[in-house]
């Protein structure tokens, strides 16, 4: 009788934690993409939305980056030392997300979820100008692309008033991009700390620009979530992207475009024209073509 060999105990375990990264970058697009809907239902001011998001988001990362920290056994102010970069990193970061929140009050959600799965190929555009990095042909097939399908969106937006909406997401995504960008520079940046000062920084503004506190229950509550579910989202993708690799984490975070506009769809009953449609499933065909291709390519040699 033939016997089979014993499964592998560092295989399964690798296996597992292919599994846990899958999930967990999944995840991370799926909370993601309720950032739309939150800011849509929340009455206040955008202003006020950053400054409460800014608030629990930076308490949220804070802990997770003391617990983090603890485990390797850093000290603490090895932990919270950010240097220029760091707050350099941050300050783009808040600017960006002021844009975005914006721009969910003053376009519709789709509109912004689909600019902004634009976000790798500007950062590729920006790369290549800054750190001289070649773009792949595919890449600028894909760029283009998904350039096309912006512009038929920004059409239809120029025609229905929401022009300025779709403009603010277009500099939110140029101000990501960036981030991204700068996170493959500042090598030795925490960029999670990064992302809880930068959400710190909002907190703080936001006092002296508008009264937070004049907010109604309901706003209260919704603001809360909206600080969890972002403190969340970026612990989950942190956490994910450690386990998988970054071509299958980009290929499962395309994912959250899709869900925001059906949960925008589900939830707010909210439908954009139909040259919104269009364009965006020209920029996600481009996006999840291009992501699709990384990562069943064999492995290169270079």
């Amino acid at each position: 009788m033939t016997t089979l060999p014993a499964a592998d105990s560092s295989t399964a375990g690798n296996a597992r934690g292919h599994l846990i990264g899958v999930l967990l970058v999944l995840a991370s697009a799926v909370v993601f993409s309720l950032a739309g809907v939150l800011t849509k239902m929340i009455e206040s001011n955008a202003w006020t939305i950053a400054c409460w998001r800014g608030l629990f988001g930076a308490v949220f990362i804070t802990l997770y980056v003391l617990w983090r920290e603890r485990k390797r056994g850093a000290g603490i102010a090895v932990t919270f030392s950010l240097g220029w970069r760091g707050w350099l990193l941050a300050s783009i970061g808040s600017l960006s997300t002021l844009a975005f929140i914006n721009a969910f009050k003053l376009t519709y959600v789709a509109n912004v979820a689909i600019i902004y799965a634009t976000a790798p190929f500007i950062a590729a555009a920006l790369e290549w100008m800054i750190r001289g990095v070649g773009v792949r042909p595919s890449t600028m097939l894909a760029a283009t692309t998904s350039l096309l399908g912006v512009a038929v969106m920004v059409g239809a937006s120029a025609a229905s008033g929401a022009l300025a909406g779709d403009v603010l997401a277009l500099g939110m995504t140029l101000g990501m991009a960036l981030y991204m960008v700068l996170i493959r520079v500042f090598t030795e940046t925490p960029v999670v700390l990064a992302a809880a000062a930068s959400a710190l920084q909002l907190f703080v503004l936001g006092w002296f620009v508008t009264d937070p506190l004049a907010v109604s229950q309901s706003d209260a509550v919704l603001l809360v979530l909206f600080g969890v579910v972002f403190a969340a989202a970026a612990i989950l993708l942190t956490e994910g992207t450690r386990l998988i690799p970054a071509a299958e984490s980009g290929l499962l975070g395309s994912a959250e475009t899709p869900f925001a506009v059906l949960f925008a769809w589900l939830i707010l009953s909210e439908l954009p024209p139909g040259a919104s449609f269009i364009g965006g499933a020209i920029v996600i065909f481009a996006v999840l073509g291009h992501a699709a291709r990384d990562f069943f390519k064999p492995p290169s040699t270079a």
